[in-house]
């Protein structure tokens, strides 16, 4: 998860979201700085370089996603490194790991007091709602803050929780990422000063449960020296995108590419535009039912969008968003000819979903295809090495090959780590950046 998160947020520092917050937190100063993730020699204070680091990790909507459906990551890590780097006694590997792990569950079990929070949301985005307490929470750990102050962050955090599923397939939906590891980082400090909340916050149906009008929080197992506690980590796998999209898209696209290679098995040389109709039977879920998208954002959180691409290249990658591929006009015909159609059994949960698709042709024939379950799902998770892999193609597009190489080393022995600084300082490398100062010193000469 620490990898995946970083690699996406490396390969999400070339988006124009990411460069409009970025310009926008330029303006702030504090006497405490930590590194922006790809920017050599550019620093903030810790709360906004959580912030824009945050909003990279989800600028491309490539980070993982959990079940309850939440994106666990981004919220919880760019604010734990951008807190490490200012303490005055840097965490070693295991300390960051234990306050990662912390922040992963107070989201999961928060998730896990709502059923409403099981299926594909419809109101809040949830790592508005439970990634700013997992920020909070992370942070409080790995500042060491005592139990009274710990509630105090989460209480904190919670008023600055929430936001608008409204705003999805929008530049503004990566925001929500970063406000809550900003949020969650600045409730930790506000209580390490003493600020108080509500000790109940999570009790309450006007706190937390403001959230899920179901929420029905129950006591948790007592944890003892002598006893064992069950993480909720250890009972899910994550889900890890292989293409940058919406979580739902991945079923289209692996239903898509089946059914193609059934049609072209037949007819080799058949030319795609002999499809006369393409059927979807996918969930009822308006936000990501996108016709005709005009943004990348939009093809993002489109099923018709990622299923024509499938169609068309076989394949939905990083390049399948940009400008050109998305004004092909064979891409163009054939989002004419998609229809979605929403089983009642087809429900809007990511542990439930399927996506069927029906491609009919003009000469009367019809191919057909099913995914119930994607590769990358949890069920059926990435190998190590296609993770590796994918991290390797996201870092690579901003860092030189020893530094790549030189993440995967230090996160793979993160546990037996002393000093885990090197990771941030990996991270604020860009090649690019240096190539270009190379050049610039060279003409001074």
């Amino acid at each position: 998860m620490i990898l995946d998160t970083l690699g996406v947020g490396l390969l999400g520092t070339s988006t124009p979201v990411f460069n409009t917050v970025l310009q926008c937190s330029q303006r702030q100063q504090a006497l405490e700085n930590s590194k922006v993730w790809g920017r050599p020699g550019l620093s903030l204070p810790p709360h906004y370089a959580a912030f824009v680091n945050g909003v990279a990790v989800h600028s491309m909507d490539f980070d993982d996603t959990w079940h309850p459906a939440t994106h666990p990551s981004g919220a919880v890590l760019p604010a734990l490194l951008a807190l490490a780097e200012t303490l005055p006694v840097k965490p070693s590997g295991l300390e960051l790991l234990l306050a990662f792990s912390v922040g992963i569950e107070v989201q999961g079990r928060l998730l896990r007091f709502s059923k409403e929070a099981h299926n594909i949301p419809k109101r809040f985005h949830p790592p508005a709602v439970v990634g700013i307490m997992g920020s909070a929470a992370a942070t409080a750990k790995l500042l060491g803050l005592p139990a009274a102050q710990s509630i105090a962050a989460l209480a904190i955090a919670c008023s600055s929780a929430g936001a608008p599923m409204a705003n999805a397939a929008t530049q503004t939906k990566p925001l929500h990422m970063g406000n809550a590891a900003r949020g969650g980082l600045e409730a930790s400090q506000l209580a390490l000063l003493g600020l108080e909340g509500n000790t109940q916050i999570l009790d309450l149906e006007s706190g937390f449960g403001a959230f899920y009008p179901d929420y029905v929080p129950y006591p948790l197992a007592e944890v003892t020296p002598t006893s064992h506690y069950s993480w909720v980590l250890e009972d899910q796998n994550i889900a890890q995108k292989r293409f940058p999209a919406h979580l739902g898209m991945h079923w289209v696209a692996d239903a898509a590419i089946e059914a193609r290679a059934k049609f072209l098995d037949k007819y080799p040389n058949a030319d795609l535009s002999q499809i006369k109709k393409i059927t979807l039977r996918v969930p009822s879920s308006k936000y990501v039912d996108c016709p005709l998208p005009l943004s990348e954002h939009q093809a993002r959180h489109s099923f018709q969008f990622n299923c024509c691409t499938a169609l068309l290249d076989g394949e939905v990658i990083v390049d399948s968003f940009s400008k050109s591929q998305m004004n092909r006009s064979a891409l163009k015909e054939m989002l004419w000819k998609v229809r979605l159609e929403n089983p009642q059994d087809n429900h809007s949960s990511f542990e439930k979903m399927y996506c069927e698709i029906a491609v009919e042709t003009t000469q009367g024939e019809t191919f057909t295809a099913r995914c119930n379950t994607f590769y990358g799902h949890w069920r059926k998770p990435l190998s190590h090495e296609d993770l590796v892999r994918k991290f390797r193609a996201n870092a690579s597009t901003v860092l030189t090959a020893d530094v790549v190489e030189g993440i995967i080393y230090t996160v793979d022995r993160l546990d037996t780590n002393q000093d885990c600084s090197m990771l941030w300082s990996y991270m604020h490398f860009n090649k690019h950046v240096m190539h270009r100062d190379e050049r610039r010193y060279s003409a001074l000469a």
